[in-house]
């Protein structure tokens, strides 16, 4: 499957509304990211910092199986969605 730019945005919008619930991850989140829990709102518009929430996400197996999981999301589709996004480009080295 291949994300368009909008269903990308709008799977890191579900992720990133995941992670406000979760009281445990959110300071987490916030603290690698920089950004204030205030900020959110406004930054949720920037496919940028939607890119950043899946780059997030990614970094602990137990976050995508748990966002995953209370979505109804294949585990793939962060990972396929963060490459439609702005920086999601694989790189290759060859």
């Amino acid at each position: 499957m291949s994300f368009s730019a909008d269903a990308a945005e709008t799977l890191s919008l579900r992720a990133l509304a995941w992670l406000v619930g979760n009281d445990d991850l959110l300071p987490v989140f916030l603290n690698a990211t920089g950004a204030g829990q205030d900020e959110l709102s406004a930054r949720a518009q920037e496919p940028e910092f939607l890119g950043a929430v899946l780059d997030f996400l990614m970094m602990d197996d137990a976050w995508v199986t748990g966002f995953c999981g209370a979505n109804g999301i294949p585990y793939d589709h962060p990972m396929q969605a963060r490459a439609a996004l702005p920086g999601g480009a694989q790189m290759h080295w060859t």
